[in-house]
């Protein structure tokens, strides 16, 4: 857990930006959760933006990382997790607490409100945290899509996985097909981690801890069927304190050219927080 008190005050000391690829070692599906279909199309689009280029919400990229630290720190149990959505059959139970050291909470941030707990009745959060860590979307790098590529894929930037479901009684087959970003793209990702007070720069820790997680897991959908490993590369973390906004100073270059595990070396030194200064 992290040193915040109930004590602790808020005041912007600068802001961390961290740049990274992420490559997709699999096929990666990201669902656009159509509620229709195009004839000869998929069963299951990835999503995309205007221009019909699949990309990497910046949600489910934030979410994925969320869910890796709520099981590794032993987060994911009933009595710390709360519904933010209770329609039968979509149920949705995240982690939240009321205590001012969890640094998930202060990681994703929280509201002050009255929930429900999966266990042990309601939970009133009456400390408003606001979140650290900001995800955006991640465009995918048209130029990872290589000719050779696209020979074989079953649309312009994306293939198209056909998969059964067996009946184990009957054998009898169910097909359906999922849309993939193919091995081998890469996206463009952009985090900023505010650091809003001294005990925040501890923070860093936790969102390479998510990253090197996230390498050993999946993202998107099918991940328990082959899809959706992915790897971070040519990382970049630079540092702008709050003078370079208030009077224009240049900003520090912490990281380049970096992987995950030299994310982590650098988030855990004690010399890094000398280097974070207004």
């Amino acid at each position: 857990m992290s040193s915040h008190t109930a004590q602790t005050e808020l005041k912007l000391i600068g802001k961390l930006l961290l740049d990274a690829e992420l490559h997709c070692e699999t096929g990666l599906h990201v669902g656009a959760g159509k509620g229709s279909l195009e004839i000869g199309g998929a069963d299951n689009p990835v999503v995309k933006d205007a221009f019909g280029r699949p990309y990497v919400p910046g949600s489910s990229l934030r979410g994925r990382i969320r869910a890796l630290l709520e099981q590794a720190h032993g987060l994911a149990i009933p009595p710390e997790m709360v519904f933010v959505s209770k329609r039968r059959g979509q149920e949705v139970r995240i982690h939240q607490s009321n205590r001012p050291d969890d640094e998930v909470c202060l990681l994703f941030g929280r509201s002050p409100l009255k929930l429900e707990r999966v266990t042990g009745g309601d939970i009133e959060t009456t400390r408003a945290t606001p979140a650290r860590l900001t995800v955006y979307d991640a465009p995918l790098d048209g130029a990872s899509i290589t000719a050779q590529m696209r020979e074989n894929l079953d649309d312009e930037l994306t293939e198209v996985k056909s998969e059964n479901a067996i009946d184990r009684i009957t054998s009898q087959a169910s097909p359906r097909t999922l849309e993939r970003v193919p091995a081998g793209a890469r996206f463009q990702v952009r985090m900023v981690l505010d650091i809003l007070c001294e005990e925040d720069k501890a923070l860093l820790a936790r969102v390479a801890e998510g990253l090197r997680l996230l390498e050993d897991d999946t993202l998107g959908g099918g991940g328990s069927r082959g899809s959706g490993r992915v790897r971070f590369a040519n990382l970049k973390l630079r540092w702008r304190g709050r003078s370079f906004y208030s009077a224009g100073a240049a900003e520090a270059e912490l990281l380049a050219a970096g992987d995950v595990t030299a994310l982590q070396l650098l988030a855990n030194d004690a010399e890094l927080s000398g280097k974070l200064s207004q």
